[in-house]
This record gives structure tokens, sequence and C-alpha cells, in this order.
């Protein structure tokens, strides 16, 4: 496995849907995802751009991996093995991370539900993107 050897068009269009997504997911759940964190609009500062600059290259590196493994793993790369191992990461890994810190941390089962909702359909994002671009 050659590990830049991935369809790096792919990768950024897989980035930049899944920041869209993301920019419509959290206007949509403002209100519930804000009870969830237990802060209010004030509290947030909306002139601070480095959550939008993490999220960016965290949504890459993100697609990266699952453009590097779907067809190590998967054996090729179509929509139907992108679809499933972004599902299969989403499950084995981030959701289960997800939920082992927010038990800890004492979070809202609420915001387990948002922020898992959202990466859940990013990694569907990506393995869509990786399947149709190959």
């Amino acid at each position: 496995m050659t590990h830049f050897a991935v369809n790096w068009l792919a990768v950024i269009l897989a980035t930049v849907g899944s920041f869209a997504f993301g920019a419509v997911w959290y206007m949509v759940l403002a209100n519930p995802w804000l009870a969830a964190i237990g802060k209010s609009k004030d509290e947030i500062d909306s002139k601070d751009v480095t959550p939008f600059i993490w999220s960016a290259i965290v949504l890459f590196v993100i697609a990266y991996f699952i453009a590097l493994l779907t067809p190590a793993v998967m054996g090729e790369t179509n929509v139907a093995n992108g679809l499933l191992l972004g599902a299969h990461m989403w499950l084995g890994f981030i959701l289960t991370s997800m939920i082992l810190n927010h038990r800890y941390e004492g979070r809202s089962w609420n915001l387990t539900l948002i922020n898992g909702g959202y990466l859940l359909v990013v990694c569907l994002i990506d393995g869509l993107v990786v399947g149709l671009f190959g």
C-alpha cells in the first residue's frame, strides 16, 4: 500500500462536501447543540476562525484515510465499498471513541447524537465521493 496513492481530487472534494454539510447541519441544529454543550450564543466567539481551520484539516484527514483504506480493506474502490468502509470506520472508531469520551466527561447523549450523526454523514460523504472517483 502506497500512502500517497489516493485520488487527491476525491479527497479534496470530499473535504469540501463534508465541510459544507457541517455548515448546514450545525445551522439547523444550532440551538440543540448549544444546549447540549451548555452554552449560549453569546458565549461562542464567532470571530474565532480556529475551529473552522481545525475542521478543514480534520475533515481532510478523514477523507484521506477513507480514500487510502477503501481499496486496501475492501479490495476495490467503488461507491458501495466506500460507503461500507465509511460506515464501518464511523461505528468502529468514531462513534465508539465519542461515546467513551462523552461518558467520562458527563456530556449529554444529545451532544453524542448531534456530533455523531454529523460524523456518520461525513464518513458516508467521503465514501461516496471516493467511490465515485475510484
